[in-house]
């Protein structure tokens, strides 16, 4: 019976690091398979299932799989902190490590599967130390593997880092923190790469490609030890997608000359290409359908399955590409920069057909990004640099959303180019940054485009960057046996759409001349990439990335050093902290009415100092004239210490009364406790009035709240004895003598016993 199989457990070391443990059958066991990897205190519980027949009569040629990575505040120990106290929809750090979990298993599933599969990840706990998104990995190749879903694992993934030139296998959340290196690496049983995913602090690529060695070294183990688990027998009733010898025979007799004619004329560029071939496919489909009955849907597929295999012979055989390219050469380069006077910073980056306009913008740290979907586990974090890629359907030719919420590809793809620029900004910015890249036309390799196109806007921008930054897209074309082992190979260097969907495997490389930035492969038409294969490709990428620059330079060489009339400006103003109150107004009023008036941010660096962002300096004296009036308002004289004043009384509190020394001074409370020499609960015990008049002195103010120190108890005790500043006899004095000192009440009783 299904909740009778055998729990397995089984742990590992690796390279000296916390133990990896997996335990299978243990959780969810209705599901095809169920796995947990436990590394320190951190568990990933992964389930897989898949159906038994396919959602339609006539297969997909596309595997309809979908994986769910969810991080829960419970795993943690913690609540959600949004209004309804529960996870809501997917964080961009969820889709991101859902997109590497399916990159990462996806090449190994069977040619021609296209069975509903879903692979579910749950957090079951997090020590805050351990990341969960390699286990997660590791339990999802764990599943498959122990599961009866053919799949042709296992895999097994690591993450390494490197702290002063030593390579660190699943290193803790604090030594990536100290890391120049976030390499997320998953390898099958031949010790090939089936995923790459880093980033990187401007590393070289002989020390980036013997992280990808080293981390080969590191998987190994793991993949010996799944192995080692129990597992069920595979599915053998299953209908794989296979093609009609005849139809393909047919297929080809008809369309073969005519595609080889379309892919060997390099003048015809993405649309003319698609809609010669989609008329060559039309032609054919109606000549076929004519003759026999057939599927459409059948068709379809088959007739691309005959284009690929064409198109690929054609580099495999002929050395050609269809653009008439050599394999190493880039395609044609345009740059320019400050295209907008009003932005802070813009280019436009075109190569081939693929354009892409970026666009800088500046604001007050205090706007800065804060992504909290790990706030239950590291806190909050703040990101003063992002990069926004869009990929609007025109850029295609098509029809669609323009707007809500990024896609998965949007948001891999941004991140992927955001990776790629940070490491060349410099650290302390004094303020946030944000770029816009949005792509105007599309015909492969647009997120590297992005990285060219946002160090261009960057120098143009003013921002010191480190060094230029370029990205470029290296594709991959095979001939594999049965067993898939390679026998030829080609190396493509920036690739165009065409190759990219037709090749197997995407490789996208941004650095600079002699390092690299970031890095992504996705392998699609193969089971894992040879390690020389690897190294050969970041050669070529190291050879375009020098090429690219070197055109990059003619629109633009350094930062610019002038600034343009809309720069922001950035000034610190002092406050002191007994005029704060009335300078930040109730709720802060006074600076929602700059920000509103003016557009100047001001936000509070500590107790008596404050950050002034302005968008332009026009903005930054505007701003500066109504604090100066707000400052000139709050103008108060200066009081000597030891000094007598006169002040009235306008409230009467439980505590004490409110006298107003001066008009332009704020009321100040005098206590109960230095009312008079005797203890008094209420004011109203010495017949104080609004509208009195009272003499006080002055004992400076209080050193932590700012507020003025008074006394009128000790003018009854001394006798009035200081020096007087501001008295001033009033006819109610006279009526009320005794009010002040002591001497004056007693004359006054004398007077009156005469007159009796």
């Amino acid at each position: 019976m299904i909740l009778l199989r055998k729990i397995i457990k089984q742990s590992i070391h690796i390279r000296s690091a916390s133990c990896l443990s997996f335990r299978i059958n243990e959780l969810a066991r209705f599901s095809d398979g169920s796995a947990i990897a436990q590394m320190n205190n951190t568990s990933v519980l992964v389930t897989s299932v898949s159906k038994t027949k396919t959602s339609s009569a006539a297969p997909s040629s596309f595997l309809p799989l979908t994986v769910d990575y969810r991080e829960k505040a419970a795993a943690a120990g913690r609540i959600p902190t949004n209004h309804l106290r529960r996870e809501l929809g997917l964080t961009d750090h969820e889709i991101l490590t859902g997109r590497m979990i399916d990159r990462s298993i996806r090449p190994l599933f069977l040619n021609g599967y296209t069975y509903d599969t879903q692979l579910t990840c749950n957090i079951l706990s997090v020590d805050g130390m351990t990341q969960p998104d390699v286990l997660a990995i590791n339990a999802a190749s764990a599943s498959l593997a122990t599961s009866d879903i053919p799949w042709n694992g296992p895999i097994a993934a690591v993450r390494v880092g490197s702290i002063d030139g030593q390579f660190i296998a699943n290193p803790s959340r604090e030594q990536m923190q100290k890391s120049d290196l976030n390499l997320v690496v998953s390898v099958n049983s031949k010790g090939e790469l089936v995923m790459i995913d880093a980033s990187a602090n401007r590393l070289s690529d002989e020390k980036f490609f013997s992280a990808l060695q080293f981390s080969v070294e590191c998987c190994l183990p793991i993949i010996d030890q799944i192995k080692n688990l129990s597992s069920k027998t595979k599915r053998t009733n299953i209908e794989l997608q296979k093609f009609d010898p005849l139809l393909v025979e047919k297929l080809t007799t008809l369309s073969s000359d005519r595609l080889l004619k379309i892919f060997t004329d390099s003048t015809l560029d993405k649309i003319a290409r698609d809609t010669a071939v989609t008329l060559v496919r039309q032609e054919v489909f109606n000549e076929i359908l004519t003759e026999q009955e057939t599927s459409s849907l059948n068709l379809t597929d088959t007739f691309t399955y005959v284009v690929k295999r064409v198109f690929r012979n054609l580099i495999l055989e002929r050395s050609h590409r269809c653009d008439g390219r050599s394999f190493d050469q880039l395609r044609p380069i345009n740059c320019q920069i400050n295209l907008y006077e009003p932005l802070h910073g813009s280019a436009l980056f075109q190569r081939g057909q693929t354009q892409v306009l970026c666009t800088v913008a500046f604001d007050a740290l205090d706007s800065q990004y804060r992504h909290n979907e790990l706030a239950w586990r590291t806190g909050i974090k703040r990101k003063p640099f992002i990069l926004h890629y869009e990929f609007p359907p025109y850029a295609t030719n098509e029809i669609g959303r323009t707007y809500g919420r990024a896609d998965r590809r949007e948001l891999g793809h941004g991140a992927l180019a955001e990776k790629g620029v940070e490491p060349v900004v410099p650290n302390e910015l004094p303020f946030m940054i944000r770029l816009t890249s949005e792509v105007l036309e599309s015909n492969g390799s647009s997120s590297m485009a992005s990285v060219c196109a946002a160090s261009l806007a960057l120098m143009d921008a003013g921002i010191k960057i480190h060094e230029p930054v370029a990205g470029v897209a290296i594709g991959l074309v095979s001939k594999c046996t049965e067993d898939g082992s390679i026998t030829d190979y080609r190396v493509l260097t920036d690739i165009l759409g065409i190759e990219d969907y037709m090749g197997d495997t995407d490789f996208k490389v941004a650095g600079t001349r002699n390092s690299i930035t970031a890095l992504q492969a996705d392998i699609k038409n193969m089971e894992g990439l040879p390690l020389n294969i690897v190294q050969e490709a970041l050669r070529a990428a190291r050879d375009a990335r020098c090429k690219i620059i070197d055109i990059m330079n003619t629109a633009i060489k350094e930062p610019k050093q002038t600034k343009k009339y809309n720069t922001p400006e950035i000034e610190t103003l002092t406050i002191p902290s007994h005029k704060r109150g009335r300078f930040l107004g109730i709720g802060g009023i006074n600076l929602k009415k700059i920000l509103a008036q003016t557009g100047v941010t001001i936000s509070p660096i500590d107790e008596i100092s404050y950050s002034i962002f302005a968008p332009n300096k026009d903005a930054l004296n505007e701003a500066k004239q109504i604090i100066e009036k707000l400052l000139e308002e709050m103008k108060e004289p200066e009081l000597e210490f030891g000094g007598i004043y006169t002040g009235k009384i306008v409230e009467i509190r439980s505590n004490g009364v409110l006298i107003q020394l001066y008009p332009t001074m704020s009321p100040v409370l005098l206590p109960n406790s230095q009312l008079d020499r005797r203890k008094i609960d209420h004011p109203s015990a010495l017949g104080l009035n609004v509208g009195d008049d009272l003499q006080v002195k002055y004992f400076g103010r209080d050193p932590v709240s700012g507020t003025m120190r008074l006394s009128r108890k000790i003018l009854l005790s001394t006798g009035g004895v200081g020096p007087v500043r501001n008295l001033i006899s009033t006819e109610k004095d006279e009526k009320r003598p005794g009010i002040w000192d002591t001497g004056s009440s007693k004359t006054s009783s004398t007077d009156d016993k005469k007159k009796l």
